[in-house]
């Protein structure tokens, strides 16, 4: 077959069989090739081949599954698509580079709201290209439902309700991605909009939302529940009994003694070593690839950043530039974990955009619009970075393995001036490029890694500020307004997208301070609703109509237990006292592996999906039978073993320990 000997499969081992219209059979032997779509237009498009039948061509008969693939049936004989590549092939395979290509897509209706479940809402697409035409291409796009269980799509965009709720729709066409939101309204007969009580924007734009869903709030939570659940989220730790009796007898407005409460807790010790855990875990602070030294001077120096509110642009742009050795400046340690620049790049823009680049190494992304030359030219920025032993650790080393040796204890990181990425389809060194525009400082002397971490920090960096605060609003809620809270795509639409921009640009006005924005979060009325649901909340899992129970973190659920019965901690490794939420790093583990069998991420990755908060069998047997709260329960020297030894009356006893 003549597209096989030009494309070079005769020189490897072919399997199957398929037979051509015109008779022609093909014969393959050995394993299916998978050819690269571009490198195969690409090929046929510069040597002009003419197979036998168009028929016969390996684009199509693996795309109508005439031969085996992997990828299934994606056409077959007499479709649009069959018929548009077929004709292509027997024309000549050409290609005209100067062809306008599509600059934007545009989806239509924005944000439909279908009435009723089972409805039908049909999606157009509509293609604008570079020279400023427009077509529409709904029957050539791809189109999904983020939510198949709330709508699903057909093959040609006409969508389907079949729950009440929301669903993202993305669709995708050459190259080009855009995204809407189909609402599924349901039922609400009877409801009335009654317009709940706002403390400030966040609650306002909230509200709105809450209008055009048809949802109720619920009340505001009392005090008990609200100061749990503010002690928790802002400080890993439960509030003592003697303040949650001062809050309750506290007489003045609930919102007054609220804001109070949270300006308190916001920046205190509690605060510090809990966030200080939250960016240890991000940072992969690990003996693993530090050890127990690196690790505890990573970690401090984190916690003097927390400690301090450092600006969230100033903190980023320090670990990114950071030199010197891991020993004297533990910012460093970021490029001693990391080592490559490609797994660099991965975890830079997963970390500081939430943007996960890792998905078009091999290819374009199939479901975003970044692409494979993107991959590489955003890696070239970390090329140059070098790692040498820092001559004052002397011979002490760090792991090793029969297939990796080990590492020197520190290492000095520099900027070698030399070095560069290799394209893996093209095998050309690729030149360093931002993936997208964003207004910087630029610097005419700065280094390769100066000059993405000035990009990247921006505050015209689109993903930059939003990323976070994002990642700040899920912390609090157990739900980011754009979930996962660290994948910002197009098929990932925010929930309320006025709410994110407003919270960006608050960040941003306030130099990137993180505890402004942390307090307005905890100081709206939103966040301080009840978990108690109505008639027309009790479905809404995506508007914070309602608080949402969520299962204590592995740390916090370890500290809980010994703060409520005031005994020691006895962690091996640390001093006696130590809370979980402050250990050095992850290699510090209790005998009974408690902290693992409740999700406390490995910190080998920059991905929040490392924590995890499933309750299964095994880690809730290990809570009610295993050493560690029987071990807390038996301390002789607990408030438990002391408050019943003074206070006689068992109804006092259980309101305290309640309390506590």
């Amino acid at each position: 077959n003549p597209v096989l000997s030009k494309l070079g499969c005769n020189q490897g081992t072919c399997h199957g069989s398929a037979k051509g219209k015109n008779g022609f059979k093909l014969s393959l032997r050995g394993y299916d090739p998978i050819f690269d779509i571009r490198a195969l237009t690409d090929d046929l498009a510069s040597r002009r081949v003419n197979p036998a039948s168009p028929d016969d061509s390996m684009m199509l008969l693996k795309s109508s599954g005439a031969v085996p693939h992997m990828g299934g049936q994606l056409t077959k004989d007499g479709d649009a698509a069959y018929e548009i590549i077929r004709n292509w092939i027997h024309n000549g395979a050409g290609v005209n580079l100067a062809s306008p290509r599509v600059a934007r897509i545009d989806v239509l209706p924005v944000n439909p709201v279908v009435p009723r479940i089972g409805d039908k809402q049909q999606i157009r697409v509509v293609a604008t290209y570079v020279d400023g035409k427009t077509r529409d291409v709904t029957q050539e796009s791809f189109i999904d439902s983020g939510d198949t269980e709330v709508a699903t799509a057909s093959r040609f965009g006409l969508m389907t309700a079949v729950r009440r709720g929301e669903a993202s729709i993305l669709v995708r066409y050459e190259g080009a991605y855009a995204a809407t939101t189909i609402t599924v309204m349901g039922d609400r007969t009877g409801f009335v909009w009654k317009q709940p009580e706002t403390w400030g924007k966040v609650d306002q734009l909230v509200a709105n939302k809450w209008q055009r869903m048809k949802i109720e709030p619920s009340e505001l939570a009392g005090d008990t529940e609200f100061i749990r659940r503010v002690y928790i989220d802002l400080t890993g730790l439960p509030p003592s009994a003697d303040d949650v009796r001062a809050f309750l007898a506290d007489k003045r407005p609930n919102r007054e003694k609220r804001d109070a409460l949270v300006d308190k807790l916001i920046g205190s010790e509690g605060y510090i070593d809990y966030w200080t855990n939250k960016w240890a875990d991000l940072l992969q602070v690990n003996r693993k690839f530090l050890g127990p030294e690196g690790a505890l001077n990573f970690r401090s120096w984190i916690r003097d950043q927390v400690a301090n509110n450092t600006p969230y642009d100033k903190f980023a742009h320090t670990i990114l530039t950071a030199s010197g050795s891991n020993r004297e400046n533990p910012a460093a340690s970021y490029y001693k974990i990391l080592r490559e620049p490609t797994a660099t790049m991965e975890n830079t823009t997963h970390l500081f955009l939430a943007v996960r680049f890792n998905c078009n190494k091999c290819h374009d992304h199939p479901f975003e619009k970044w692409t494979q030359d993107q991959y590489y030219e955003t890696s070239a920025f970390f090329a140059q970075i070098g790692l040498k032993n820092d001559p004052k650790a002397g011979d002490a080393k760090i792991g090793g393995t029969a297939v990796e040796g080990a590492k020197p204890l520190y290492e000095v990181v520099f900027d070698n001036m030399a070095g560069d990425v290799t394209h893996e389809r093209t095998g050309a060194v690729t030149p360093p490029k931002f993936p997208f525009p964003a207004k910087y400082v630029s610097n005419p002397k700065a280094t390769r890694r100066e000059e993405i971490a000035s990009w990247m920090t921006s505050a015209d960096n689109q993903f930059f500020a939003k990323s976070y605060v994002n990642r700040l609003w899920g912390y609090l809620f157990g739900i980011g307004i754009m979930e996962p809270i660290d994948d910002l795509r197009a098929g990932n639409p925010p929930t309320n997208p006025e709410l994110i921009d407003y919270l960006t640009q608050e960040f941003i006005n306030s130099k990137f301070n993180v505890q402004h924005v942390l307090k307005l979060i905890a100081k709206s009325r939103t966040y301080q609703l009840s978990f108690r649901t109505n008639k027309w909340n009790s479905d809404d899992k995506l508007n914070y109509s309602h608080s949402a129970a969520r299962r204590l973190p592995a740390e916090v659920l370890y500290d809980t237990i010994y703060a409520s019965l005031g005994a020691q901690t006895k962690i091996p490794g640390v001093k006696p006292g130590t809370r979980a939420a402050a250990l050095p790093d992850s290699g510090v583990e209790l005998p009974s592996g408690f902290l693992a069998t409740f999700g406390r991420p490995v910190r080998e990755s920059a991905c929040e999906c490392e924590r995890s908060a499933g309750m299964q069998l095994g880690p809730v047997m290990a809570l009610v039978s295993g050493p560690t709260l029987a071990e807390a329960i038996a301390d002789p020297a607990n408030a438990l073993a002391k408050l019943v030894q003074t206070v006689s009356d068992d109804r006092q006893v259980v309101n305290e320990l309640f309390l506590r």
